[in-house]
């Protein structure tokens, strides 16, 4: 008799338990994490722990996960293939990568950056020697407030920048600032690690529906948010543009009780390929409810560690009070080479040289997906990543599944749900980075994407 996928994998995870390789409470993979890592099916995942919870392998706690139930450890020698799947999910052979986290290194001015790292060196010695105030080195903060000024129409003091090292730092700090007792929103789909992000801070999150328009302004009404945080420029992973109306429409909601909040993330905005760059929430706003954040990860690459966020005056007097127990997570000499690039211009020039390369890259997919009437291109106006809607009859997870096991790293729109909604019907969709991709090469992997998918379908 054949033995299934699910029945293989539950007498993997089984025989881990036993030899004591999961110990009793320790929390097991995601059924996401786990599909991804062993090459099969959420579905597949569901029903292996279902038959591990019911012959009492396991057991779970809502909303949380699954956990290894006490005294099933047992001395067993043998060997279980679940090993090679756990080194697999580390390094797993792809020979193409549509990754939506990386950028194309090749771009980056590297002879500028020694020769500022050396000017840094030798002229702001003693300044690096010294701590790092808590918002950030003020030349690097009048250096952001210009830039916003000019590329985001927004007039902001120095004084209300925040520099930090990246999304989890910078969230802890607006959760103490803007108290955890609230009840925070995010979109669904999102950005997991925003996700993950404020769960480990302990507070609790809402999964808020995104409809044609961005954030449902119904569904966010429903619920018991406070705080919410959305990407309003260019939405991830759908790449949705939210309009001036559902934008007006978001402020109002914000304006109506002064413990409200919106967590404005501008984190591709630099990325715009037609027309002017989308207004700011923060720009429009006039009541002090929104809070802006961006970093450097698609400017520069995700290796530098570096983003602010730009405080409402109204809560400057708070963060005073707090600004000790946040010390600032971005060292000195960073900071300053920073800002040199962007004083200097050269930040202006790599970010015109990479819009123009990017472009060229969009248009070269854009080429070759519009010769196949069964593929549609959606949330490509701006930003580094698109959806590839799928007209097929094979189901999303069984499409991203096969062509991983081809050697194509892709993703598809049901992964970036925090909480599943009702889908029906849902047409596969791949959520595809192509700004990793080199400009010399992006032809014949879109080209080899194509065909595979042809064949799969």
């Amino acid at each position: 008799m054949k033995t299934t996928k699910y029945q293989t994998l539950y007498e993997e995870l089984k025989t881990m338990m036993l030899e004591g390789k999961f110990k009793p409470h320790e929390k097991l993979p995601s059924k996401r994490k786990l599909a991804y890592a062993a090459f099969v099916s959420v579905f597949t995942v569901q029903n292996a722990y279902d038959q591990l919870l019911m012959e009492g392998y396991i057991y779970t706690k809502e909303k949380i996960g699954y956990f290894v139930s006490e005294g099933v450890e047992r001395t067993v020698k043998t060997t279980t293939p679940f090993e090679t799947i756990t080194q697999q999910s580390v390094s797993i052979p792809y020979h193409l990568s549509f990754k939506t986290n990386v950028v194309d290194n090749t771009l980056f001015p590297l002879s500028v950056w020694h020769k500022l790292s050396r000017e840094v060196l030798s002229s702001s010695l003693f300044s690096l020697m010294n701590v790092t105030p808590a918002k950030g080195v003020l030349e690097l903060r009048v250096e952001i407030a210009k830039y916003l000024e000019i590329y985001r129409g927004m007039r902001v003091s120095p004084d209300q920048i925040v520099v930090g090292s990246g999304t989890q730092p910078l969230l802890n700090l607006l959760v103490e600032l803007l108290g955890r007792q609230h009840t925070y929103a995010i979109e669904n789909p999102g950005y997991g690690r925003i996700h993950q992000t404020l769960t480990g801070l302990g507070v609790k999150t809402t999964a808020i529906e995104v409809d044609a328009y961005g954030l449902s302004l119904q569904a966010l009404l429903k619920s018991e948010a406070e705080i919410v945080h959305i990407t309003p420029a260019h939405q991830f992973p759908t790449g949705i543009i939210m309009p001036i109306q559902r934008r007006l429409a978001l402020l109002k909601w914000a304006n109506e009780q002064k413990t409200r909040y919106i967590i404005e993330d501008d984190y591709d905005s630099e990325f715009r390929y037609t027309g002017a760059p989308v207004s700011s929430l923060f720009g429009l706003e006039i009541n002090d409810q929104v809070i802006y954040m961006n970093s450097l990860s698609k400017s520069l690459g995700p290796a530098f560690k570096i983003g602010y966020v730009v405080l409402p005056k109204a809560l400057l007097p708070l963060y005073e009070k707090i600004k000790n127990h946040h010390s600032c997570t971005v060292p000195n000499f960073e900071q300053y080479i920073l800002y040199k690039f962007m004083h200097e211009g050269y930040f202006d020039r790599h970010l015109n040289k990479t819009r123009q390369i990017y472009k060229k890259k969009l248009e070269i997919i854009k080429s070759k997906i519009q010769t196949k009437p069964y593929l549609e291109m959606m949330g490509d106006e701006a930003g580094l990543h698109f959806m590839l809607r799928i007209h097929t009859q094979v189901p999303e997870y069984a499409l991203v599944e096969k062509l991983q096991s081809r050697g194509i790293e892709v993703r598809g729109l049901l992964d970036y749900y925090i909480h599943h909604i009702d889908l029906k019907p849902h047409v596969p969709t791949l959520v595809l980075g192509y700004s990793g991709i080199p400009l010399t090469e992006i032809e014949s992997h879109i080209s080899t994407l194509i065909d595979t998918i042809e064949a799969l379908i």
